[in-house]
């Protein structure tokens, strides 16, 4: 009987530590099963609190385009100044010039309405051309005033049968240094005659 009573004992002694040992790694387990991967303030991760919208652009900020601003137009070209023709009082008598006083010329070779001014020619004398119609004012007449067509389009006025020119050797208005030169220009009078006297 006591062998019985001893046996019993000892597997009772024994038995207490290890269902104590179970209980702790029990609890232990839950323990760690609550935090790991837990999130902010102890929250499991798929229970995190979701994040923060990004803060919103103003209302009146200028959607991002990734371009430049495009830079301004250039401004429109001023329309082409008109040209007239018109008269001036010289030591040669009255004679054409143009609205900035500049004298105008004939040349002899030039047949009626017809130039015969060629390149080098005009590198010296200027033809009277301009984009607009040219007109006839202060003194000169309108009936006698044409154009003849060039070369490319560009179209030379005409006075009477002399299509016109300017001389490079003039500087000023009133200049009259292309009078005579070769004995084959000469500055026109409103008739529209050329006039071939010496200032």
């Amino acid at each position: 009987m006591r062998s019985t009573r001893n046996r019993g004992r000892t597997k009772a002694l024994i038995a207490a530590p290890l269902t104590a040992l179970v209980l702790l790694t029990a609890t232990a387990c839950e323990d760690s099963g609550s935090s790991y991967g837990a999130g902010p303030a102890g929250q499991p991760a798929d229970q995190q609190a979701p994040a923060e919208p990004p803060a919103e652009a103003p209302a009146d900020a200028d959607p991002p385009t990734g371009e430049e601003p495009a830079a301004d137009a250039p401004p429109k070209q001023a329309p082409a100044p008109s040209i007239s023709v018109r008269t001036a009082e010289t030591d040669l008598g009255t004679i054409l010039v143009d609205d900035q006083g500049r004298t105008l010329y004939g040349f002899t070779k030039d047949k009626p309405g017809q130039a015969n001014c060629d390149a080098d020619c005009i590198a010296v004398w200027p033809a009277l051309i301009s984009a607009k119609d040219v007109t006839a004012q202060g003194g000169a007449d309108a009936s006698l005033l044409k154009e003849v067509k060039l070369g490319a389009g560009a179209e030379q006025s005409v006075y009477g049968d002399w299509p016109l020119y300017y001389y490079v050797g003039d500087v000023t208005a009133g200049d009259v240094n292309g009078q005579g030169l070769d004995g084959e220009w000469f500055v026109i009078a409103p008739d529209g005659k050329l006039i071939k006297s010496e200032a």
